[in-house]
């Protein structure tokens, strides 16, 4: 071979102090102690670079990795630090850095100000030995095609200055900032590469040769092709991996340019376009495939491909089988990106990832063995909130889970016969076009953990609040429309606007019950995908829930701190009675038992303590609002919770009776609290969403704490052009939409129903709104006693009682929505079931 292939690498690692979990500023300290050969100074006093001896195998780099390491973490332990492979520490601020008092890095400083500063960051440089300078310009071209792979592979840089980033390696954004960085453009000869080279320096953008920030390189003071892509990575054997297929690459490229193979360059934004989607989505997201017209693809397929298109060269290398078991632990366990965030989202604080990268850095090669055996039998599917891509159980399920799989298939089966039939005891129905059915509930629970729990709660309390005063003001003074925040169109004339709404006294509490509709992505994040503020139905199903799990599946072991969901009743009632007359009763007002959610009325009543009245049950005698039912005596009535299958306006008793403009005029004079307010729907139009979170800042001047789902209004000729040209890659909905009526999800339509969504569309675009398809997180079900993987959502209620901004609380109750088997709907009036949620909310 012209090329020796040898390896050797760089690692660039942050130093922690132990106590403060903060980045120390002690190189020039632990450097000292340390003997020069195999370490160094870097740029950022926080940081200690190690440089591997040259070795042939990738066993052989295993072990100088791990000797490096080893000496560096056992002389920082004496000063107090860890040691993080990391591409950005967890904790890291822009305050940490501290420039190493070097001429050079001094120049540095003064010329590049910012991009020193911030410079916060370590990676990992692999070197492969490549002694003719020709080739190796000519191979770093061939294989820049493939580097998003092994960045992806690596990504270890999800936090910056304290934050989620929402990429899985801000490292690379942050470097690529460099003037330098990325690609070099196509080249055919070191002469044409050391030409660029000296053309930079003498335009003074860079000072020497070291600048030469390319994604990969032939070395500045190494006969080697390096690589410079690449996070730091904690785990020692992401890096022998990432080595592997980078040698294996070279290798592959070797022999194309020796078998006279043509090289077909990537355009330099395409490259750089795959750059970027491996560091936005590491393993969790798509890459880019290496075809001339690169398509978005899962990233574990794209692993895979490449693993397998090297197998001859990997075999060639005697790398083979390390490589192919290495790819396949890294895509099992997922990168560290992915693991920082799973260790963030059960403990609920940054010290716990942090230690976590140290802990990592500083064990095993291949990281600590997993607690709990695989669910072999399970389907795992990316964005599973319970099984890792490894089927490993998350610690917050695997108890629940080793319980289900301890009782056995046959047990599960009666179990959920033992479900159903507890369902139709206790008329756990609700009914769909006139027709009863049985409201399905999965015996798998969800389990959200207390920091979890705290920020959606508050979260939707801000949301809350600010729908509130919408609500107030649009029915008000309407200084929303006046100062230009939403157009008049949008909301004087919507489907849910209703003139009687501007008859409420001007300190009436119009959203008293909330539902918010929330979404979590495959990437782990939340998402509000509605606001249900006329009738949100779902509390007493998410009570019964629980009450259903105890009964059929008592053993499923409990999680410390778990909220009791009966609890919802009181708070229902103390919320419904806190602007009512003393003395006087709440009620709630049904459409009676033809209503979908009949058992709902009954089970709020019940355990509210609620009057459970129909049309014919109220009257108004003498201004106030009286309980008149035959069977019981009359009571006063102060607060009435419409449940109605109508308007209100519209109600009327069996003897045509106005009953409904009878209880406006008592509210009008403020005599009954009525929960929810006729023309509550003008906040639930999609259009209004969309604006949510100007409405945050406009009432409340803060900044959503809970994003949403992208959306376009197709009111908006601008907009709706663009929607229509991806109508088949959205989710349309009609603006006043509810119980998924009227969803089409384009990528699960047919090309006929896309054309009949275009047309519908094109015809009345105010009708509908266009939103960007989220990828649902999905749980194990219990199916015919197995467990299979199941789309969710999750239901959240909020009771308000004034429009301050403490006047919104999230109850301790939530309602997890599963879709059918291959559908992203969830709705039961779909198909859907539901699941008991735990919601963890003490120590």
């Amino acid at each position: 071979m012209a090329a020796a292939l040898t390896l050797g690498a760089e690692e660039e690692l942050h130093l922690i102090d132990l106590e403060t979990l903060q980045l120390s500023a002690r190189a020039p300290q632990v450097l000292s102690r340390l003997p020069r050969e195999g370490y160094s100074a870097e740029i950022q006093r926080t940081t200690v670079e190690t440089n591997t001896e040259v070795v042939d195998s990738l066993d052989g780099l295993r072990a100088e990795l791990l000797r490096l390491r080893r000496q560096l973490v056992d002389v920082a332990a004496r000063e107090g630090l860890g040691v993080a492979a990391v591409g950005t520490a967890p904790r890291s601020t822009f305050a940490d850095f501290e420039l190493t008092a070097t001429g050079r890095y001094g120049r540095m400083q003064e010329q590049y100000r910012l991009l020193v500063d911030e410079q916060l960051i370590c990676g990992t440089q692999v070197h492969v030995g490549v002694a003719d300078r020709d080739l190796a310009v000519d191979i770093a071209q061939r294989v820049a095609p493939d580097l998003p792979v092994l960045l992806a592979l690596s990504a270890s840089s999800p936090y910056w200055n304290g934050q989620d980033t929402g990429y899985s390696s801000i490292r690379t954004t942050v470097w690529q900032r460099w003037p330098t960085a990325g690609s070099t453009g196509p080249l055919t000869s070191a002469a044409e590469y050391d030409a660029l080279l000296a053309d930079l320096i003498g335009s003074g953008v860079i000072a020497d040769a070291k600048m030469a920030y390319f994604d990969v390189r032939p070395s500045a003071h190494a006969p080697t092709l390096e690589l410079r892509v690449c996070d730091a990575c904690p785990l020692v054997d992401d890096a022998v991996l990432i080595a592997g297929l980078f040698r294996a690459l070279v290798r592959e490229a070797e022999v194309a340019v020796v078998r006279g193979v043509p090289r077909r360059d990537r355009p330099a934004p395409l490259h750089r376009a795959a750059i970027w989607q491996a560091a936005r989505g590491g393993l969790r997201g798509r890459l880019l495939d290496r075809s001339e017209h690169p398509q978005p693809v899962p990233a574990a397929d794209v692993v895979r491909t490449l693993v397998d298109r090297l197998g001859p060269v990997l075999d060639e290398l005697g790398d083979g089988d390390q490589v192919r078991a290495l790819a396949e632990r890294a895509l099992a366990r997922g990168n560290s990106a992915d693991r920082q965030r799973a260790a963030l989202a059960e403990a609920g604080d940054l010290d716990d990832v942090v230690r976590l990268v140290v802990e990592e850095t500083r064990g095993p090669a291949g990281g600590r063995p997993p607690g709990t055996e695989a669910l072999h039998r399970y389907r795992v599917r990316a964005g599973d909130e319970a099984v890792a891509s490894s089927a490993q159980p998350r610690p917050v399920y695997a108890p629940v889970l080793r319980a289900l799989e301890d009782l056995g298939p046959e047990e599960l089966r009666r179990r959920e016969q033992a479900r159903d039939a507890w369902a139709d005891a206790h008329g756990l129905h609700f009914r769909v076009a006139g027709h009863e059915q049985r409201f399905a509930v999965d015996l798998v629970p969800r389990v959200l953990g207390r920091h979890e729990w705290a920020q959606l709660r508050a979260g939707l309390e801000q949301r809350a609040v600010a729908l509130e005063r919408f609500l107030r003001d649009v029915y008000g003074e309407q200084r929303v429309l006046a100062d230009g925040v939403l157009p008049a169109s949008a909301v004087v004339g919507a489907p849910g606007w209703r003139e009687e709404g501007r008859r409420l006294p001007a300190g009436a509490v119009r959203a008293t019950v909330i539902g918010f509709d929330l979404v979590r992505g495959e990437d782990g994040g939340w998402r509000v995908l509605e606001d249900n503020l006329r009738d949100p139905s779902g509390a007493a199903f998410a009570v019964a829930a629980r009450d259903l799990l105890d009964a059929v599946v008592p053993e499923l072991p409990r999680p410390e701190g778990l909220a009791e969901p009966a609890a919802y009743y009181e708070r229902l009632r103390a919320t419904l009675l806190a602007r009512a007359r003393p003395g006087t009763r709440a009620a709630l007002l049904s459409s009676g038992p033809g209503s979908g959610a009949w058992y709902e009325h009954q089970a709020l009543a019940s355990g509210a303590g609620l009057l459970l009245l129909g049309a014919g049950d109220l009257d108004v005698v003498d201004g106030r609002v009286v309980a008149t039912s035959s069977h019981r005596r009359p009571e006063h009535v102060g607060a009435v919770y419409l449940r109605l299958d109508g308007d209100l306006a519209d109600l009327v008793d069996g003897s045509g009776r106005p009953v409904g403009a009878l209880l406006l005029d008592a509210a009008a004079a403020g005599a009954v609290v009525l929960a929810n307010a006729p023309g509550n729907g003008v906040a639930d139009d999609k259009a209004v969403y969309r604006a949510v979170p100007e409405l945050i800042g406009y009432y409340l001047s803060e900044r959503q704490l809970i994003e949403q789902v992208p959306t376009y209004l197709l009111a908006d000729e601008a907009e709706r052009r663009t929607a229509l040209e991806r109508i088949g890659e959205l989710v349309t909905k009609p603006v006043d939409g509810h119980g998924g009526s009227g969803v089409m999800i384009g990528p699960a339509a047919s090309a006929a129903e896309v054309v009949a969504r275009r047309a519908e569309v094109a015809a009345a675009p105010q009708r509908w709104v266009a939103q960007e398809l989220v990828q649902l997180s999905s749980l194990p079900s219990l199916v015919g006693g197995a467990l299979v993987p199941r789309h969710v959502d999750l239901r959240v209620f909020a009771h308000v009682v004034g429009d301050g901004r403490g006047d919104a609380r999230v109850a301790d109750v939530a309602l997890t929505r599963v879709a059918p088997e291959g559908n992203l709907v969830v709705n039961s009036s779909r198909g859907g079931g539901a699941k008991d949620t735990w919601l963890v909310t003490g120590p």
